[in-house]
């Protein structure tokens, strides 16, 4: 039956019986209720800001009505409708716009920024299009387990010009992934109105660009939403395909409340106004004889009083009281890797190749493990360090990816939602820069944010020396050294780049493992066959001394032992190994013994790792020192090609020199 009447919106009820039509109208009442008192408690400074879904509420609530409770869904600021339909309790969610303990991120987190694993919503970064990759991995994981769930990412109309929607939608597309991708096209992206965010006339227009079904909806119809997302996601569930699907909405607020809505044509607001979905729907309702004049009386009091009693609730529940040994605990999970000492025969391993068997072997003892990057399957990735990974563990564990570094670090965070470990190789440490944000925004704060730690490793070829230029030579550890979250890895010789890797393989969060490209096959060294792991975080002394102390990691070692025997110097050499967590303990019993120390590093001088652990040994141990902290890096310029200003650029040259200054101090 359809009907228009005083109605500006044509609903179709189909098969839906009255209780379903029922359902579906306390299900948009509540967050439009939740909203309205939303509004006035902001007014009243109770809250501090707000994100109004007011005049959206039909496509969260149809779409998410659709769905089963094991499908995942990535929200956005105005999808409230989100979490009340998948019955997220309201004291919890108040408690966390309050940012009290009891919400989901202990005060660390605003509005909707959050995940609740037990729901299977995971919540947005403030940086849009970020989450869409992460819906690939968790339908990845879907097709992996041969289960039948889905994942439903929401963007808006403005978010979807990021080149994380191109990458995610990409991908989902070449590898056939189950992702229903809603624009929810509301005309705006904070001020901006579409006409200067896209030239295309419908976002529905690009399903072709990645062959990708396509779907319009009129995102304020209610039944049409629900209807059209419950066919769509019956057929996904068997063809495990991605469909996008655009719902045609308005914003009826600003993009939060301070901003207004001064730049919306008056006409506009008024010509959307009529097409309020929960005042439309509910007229429908009435208009049909499926509720009474009573009964939404009586639904609308109920449902007030239900928000009356949990915010209440919410506002008796304690306030936070900052914890320093609980913050920084909640930064990083454990580092309790599990500890497997090295047995069987020790042949002579190339660094290359330790690495290459420890990843074998991880991928032996954890089946969950998936292995993602460019050009790695067949082919064996540019170093060959996947050689034959296809045809040992196939092409659904070892996976060739797009060309798309943010949408592949994010699906390796899915995956890791969804119970698999990921690593990700770079092709070049360098091209990490692509996936910057994914790591230091996604991966490094989850922990501290909601509690999940991402099982995902980023395998990074790094450093100078090969003659590659300025874009496939750069040592960039210390752009992710200054970002809590990270576990570091930086191996110097065979036998802790197999343990390393493993180690950060088995951890229980995400870990950067950078691996010297010019040590692959010109060093060798004694590796135990079998698997093991080696400590986080803990030095290794390369060589006992009394007159000075160098601490390094990775091509340092090298050019540390080169430098201390043509000296014929009495020097202690310090591994770091791991760069986070650093070992201070060894450092420091070091440096208390011999009262002189130089860092050193392949990176660029200026902001790098060394100039910290000078600043805590100057805090720490002044009094022990007999001379100047010094260090040693890589000239403040990019790296050159040409192999003789290559070798200007490196610290090799100047260690031997400042060493015997620090000597002779």
């Amino acid at each position: 039956m359809a009907t228009r009447s005083l109605l500006s919106i044509d609903y179709q009820r189909g098969d839906l019986s009255n209780e379903e039509l029922i359902q579906l109208y306390r299900a948009i009442l509540l967050p439009r209720m939740i909203e309205e008192k939303m509004l006035i408690l902001l007014r009243q400074n109770k809250i501090s800001k707000w994100f109004s879904g007011i005049g959206q509420e039909a496509v969260s609530v149809g779409l998410t009505q659709a769905l089963n409770a094991a499908d995942f869904i990535y929200p956005l600021h105005r999808n409230l409708g989100v979490f009340t339909s998948r019955n997220v309790p309201l004291q919890q969610l108040f408690e966390q716009w309050q940012g009290k303990p009891g919400g989901f991120t202990k005060g660390r987190d605003r509005s909707f920024h959050f995940g609740t694993e037990q729901h299977r919503i995971i919540g947005m970064i403030s940086h849009l299009g970020a989450m869409l990759g992460v819906a690939d991995g968790t339908s990845l994981a879907s097709n992996l387990q041969g289960q039948d769930f889905i994942s439903v990412a929401f963007s808006g109309d403005g978010g979807a010009s990021e080149g994380d929607f191109h990458e995610a939608l990409n991908t989902a597309a070449v590898w056939q992934l189950p992702v229903l991708f809603v624009v929810e096209n509301n005309g705006y992206g904070l001020s901006t109105p579409s006409h200067e965010q896209f030239r295309c006339k419908q976002f529905i227009d690009k399903g072709i660009g990645y062959g990708m079904e396509a779907v319009q909806v009129d995102g304020n119809n209610l039944l049409e939403v629900y209807r059209t997302a419950r066919r769509l996601v019956a057929r996904m569930r068997v063809e495990r395909k991605p469909i996008l699907l655009e719902a045609m909405t308005f914003r009826m607020r600003g993009h939060e409340e301070a901003s207004g809505t001064k730049y919306v044509p008056q006409a506009l607001m008024d010509e959307w106004a009529q097409k309020d979905p929960v005042q439309n729907y509910e007229g429908y309702l009435l208009e049909t004889g499926v509720l009474s004049e009573q009964d939404v009386a009586d639904i609308r009091k109920e449902t007030r009083d239900q928000i009356n009693l949990n915010w209440k609730q919410a506002m008796a529940a304690p306030d936070v009281a900052p914890n320093l040994a609980a913050e920084l605990g909640d930064v990083y999970p454990a580092l309790d890797v599990p500890e497997v000492q090295p047995t069987g025969p020790e042949p002579e391993r190339r660094f290359v190749d330790a690495i290459s068997e420890g990843l074998r072997q991880s991928m032996e003892r954890h089946p969950e493990l998936v292995l993602m990057g460019q050009d790695i399957a067949d082919y064996g990735g540019v170093f060959k360090i996947t050689d034959g990974f296809t045809e040992a563990f196939g092409k659904e564990r070892v996976r060739n990816t797009p060309l798309c570094e943010s949408a592949i670090v994010g699906a390796a965070f899915g995956l890791s939602l969804a119970g698999h470990r990921a690593m990700v190789e770079m092709q070049f440490a360098d091209f990490v820069s692509c996936g910057f944000n994914q790591i230091v925004n996604n991966l490094a704060k989850n922990h501290y944010r909601w509690g999940h730690a991402p099982r995902v490793v980023v395998r990074m070829p790094t450093g100078a020396g090969v003659a590659a230029g300025p874009f496939h030579s750069q040592s960039n550890e210390a752009w992710f050294f200054h970002t809590p979250g990270l576990v570091i890895c930086y191996p110097s010789n065979p036998y802790d780049a197999k343990g390393l890797l493993n180690s950060a393989l088995a951890y229980g969060g995400p870990a950067l493992y950078f691996e010297h490209k010019k040590l692959y096959r010109s060093l060798s060294g004694p590796v135990p066959t079998a698997y093991y792991t080696l400590p986080l975080g803990q030095a290794r002394v390369v060589r006992s001394g009394q007159d000075a102390t160098i601490v390094t990691y990775g091509m340092g070692v090298h050019w540390a032992q080169a430098a201390v025997e043509a000296l014929k110097a009495d020097v202690e050499i310090i591994d770091l190994r791991t760069l986070v967590p650093w070992d201070r303990e060894t450092v420091y019993a070091s440096i208390r013994k011999t009262g002189k120390v130089l860092m050193l590093h392949e990176d660029t001088l200026t902001g790098g790792i060394g100039a910290e652990w000078a600043a805590c040994v100057a805090e720490d141990l002044f009094e022990q020192l007999d001379g100047p902290i010094m260090r040693v890096g890589s000239l403040d310029s990019p790296v050159p090609f040409h192999a003789a200003l290559e070798e200007q650029f490196l610290p090799e040259a100047r260690l031997r020199e400042k060493l015997e200054s620090l000597l002779g101090y």
